[in-house]
């Protein structure tokens, strides 16, 4: 589904893998930018790399911290200006950061790109952003909300957050508060992301 953070494709999303059981790609989860939904966490301040401000990007989405990116820091808006290092190790220098100490007083703070400015993502793919706060349905039921995704061992899951009401004679829905569906083609049908729905196959996870 679309591009995130952890980084696939060297630079951040979703991607729904083709086929039972493969692996999605992307962040740990949706909602941790200290910029609201609409915006992307592109990484935080790291060390300092030399003396004109500029520094090491930690956990990086490379995608997002292209030469010339606005770029939200500590609540203002910002342009990366330099961009050196590796996918890996970035190394960014940002508009009015000019020596290290500016750098240090700035060590950990988030880094984040407006949604609409983020780079377009293939066809298949979305920014969790996108996917946090869609409705959940099987069909024409309703099940739930999207709460989060959170990455397991072999692929990404979508955090759904269940509607008490919908749970109908479902004994494993109405016990939990929450399901966890798997971001492989067998269990979503589709995402529409436009519409803020998701449409699952309950049976696959074994929720009919």
């Amino acid at each position: 589904m679309r591009d995130g953070a952890g980084d696939s494709k060297a630079g951040g999303g979703y991607a729904m893998p083709a086929g039972r059981g493969g692996a999605a790609r992307g962040e740990h989860k949706t909602g941790d930018a200290a910029h609201g939904p609409h915006a992307v966490p592109a990484g935080r301040v790291g060390r300092a790399h030399g003396l004109d401000g500029s520094f090491y990007v930690t956990g990086a989405r490379p995608r997002l911290l292209a030469l010339g990116t606005a770029v939200i820091l500590a609540g203002r808006i910002t342009t990366v200006v330099r961009r050196a290092g590796t996918d890996e190790h970035p190394i960014v220098r940002l508009e009015g950061i000019g020596d290290r100490e500016a750098v240090e007083s700035l060590r950990g703070t988030e880094l984040a790109v407006e949604l609409a400015a983020a780079p377009e993502l293939d066809v298949g793919e979305w920014w969790a952003q996108e996917l946090e706060g869609c409705e959940v349905v099987d069909g024409e039921r309703h099940v739930g909300t999207v709460v989060g995704l959170m990455e397991l061992p072999s692929c990404e899951a979508l955090e759904v957050r269940l509607d008490p009401a919908a749970a109908g004679g479902h004994r494993s829905v109405a016990a939990s508060s929450e399901l966890l569906v798997p971001m492989v083609r067998d269990a979503i049908r589709q995402v529409d992301p436009l519409r803020r729905r998701i449409d699952v196959d309950m049976g696959f996870i074994g929720e009919s």
